[in-house]
């Protein structure tokens, strides 16, 4: 039997199309390069850059931590930021000694730029949507809905505070796990290494 005779439609348009070049869109958290800042995002211009530091976490885990933080976030001229974060356990002499969290998010204003919205997801199977203000220097968002997959870790309920404080990124994150209530969970103090 002819594959014309399996699929009357012939063979998808794409299938044979030449190689596709690079993204050609440019992502960047550094103000002085790349596109223009999108007008619903000037009340959150502080916040973009890259930044590094340290900070303490603790619940659900059965001891605090000592972690070491990069913070990326970045905007490619739509009307929303891109959040990344990457972070590594610290030992007592401020050494790495194993991977830690990575989240992956997008934050947008809504309504002139006051309401915000923010989607955050981490490969432990969890992805949550959180709403909130953003007011001059500070970012408050209380979690709307969190999901998570079959083995995802069971988190019920979240609380994320920024604020951009003498020039430094300082945050502290509450959560609700494990069928307890809310718990500080992480906090940390970045300073601006990029942007």
């Amino acid at each position: 039997m002819s594959s014309e005779a399996e699929n009357p439609l012939g063979p998808p348009p794409w299938l044979n199309a030449p190689p596709v070049e690079p993204y050609p869109y440019e992502d960047t958290y550094d103000l002085r390069k790349g596109p223009d800042l999108h007008p619903s995002l000037l009340g959150l211009l502080p916040f973009v850059g890259m930044w590094r530091g340290r900070g303490q976490g603790g619940f659900p885990a059965p001891e605090d931590y000592n972690f070491a933080q990069e913070i990326t976030i970045s905007h490619d001229g739509r009307p929303f930021l891109r959040y990344e974060s990457r972070a590594w356990l610290l030992d007592e002499d401020s050494k790495p000694v194993g991977e830690s969290v990575r989240e992956l998010g997008f934050w947008r204003p809504v309504d002139k730029g006051d309401d915000m919205e923010a989607t955050m997801i981490r490969p432990d199977g969890v992805m949550e949507l959180y709403l909130g203000k953003a007011t001059g220097t500070r970012l408050e968002m209380e979690a709307d809905a969190i999901v998570r997959t079959p083995t995802g870790t069971e988190v019920t309920a979240g609380h994320r505070l920024f604020g951009i404080v003498d020039g430094a990124l300082l945050y502290a994150h509450e959560m609700a796990a494990g069928g307890q209530g809310p718990h500080p969970h992480l906090s940390a103090r970045l300073i601006r290494v990029g942007g």
